[in-house]
């Protein structure tokens, strides 16, 4: 039992670093998915049928696959393919690597969540906004 309350205070110490970092993670995947998603969900809307194509395939990639597989490519296909680790091997580099990846997985969902809200409004009020003088983009917002 003594054993026990020595190791607490470490235990506890670096499960809180832990969650630090997962808090971190956490925001720093929030500010950069939100706007990449609106991006790909536009690029998912295009007119153009080959830009639509090539969004609506990166989505499909990345959605179907788990998060832990795109951590591990993004983390070690560049070293291994241009025999450059570009995120280095340090904590720094690590954090970066998942935050990259954390990103785009989360930039495609949030794509089909924004993608799905703006189809999802009805032709009528398009044309009502039109009606009253708007822009498309006023319409939009």
């Amino acid at each position: 039992m003594e054993l026990f309350f020595e190791q607490l205070p470490i235990v506890i110490h670096a499960l809180n670093i832990g969650f630090l970092q997962t808090l971190k993670l956490f925001f720093v995947t929030l500010i950069g998915a939100v706007p990449l998603g609106l991006l790909i969900s536009f690029g998912s809307m295009s007119k153009l049928a080959p830009l639509k194509g090539l969004f609506k395939i990166f989505i499909w990639i990345i959605r179907g696959t788990p998060l832990m597989i795109q951590l591990l490519i993004i983390y070690y296909f560049p070293g291994l393919v241009l025999h450059n680790a570009i995120w280095g091997g340090d904590e720094t580099g690590r954090f970066v690597a998942s935050a990259v990846a954390f990103i785009i997985n989360y930039a495609c969902y949030f794509s089909e969540i924004f993608r799905g809200g703006i189809i999802s409004i009805p032709v009528g009020q398009d044309e009502a906004g039109y009606v009253l003088g708007m822009s498309k983009s006023e319409v939009l917002e």
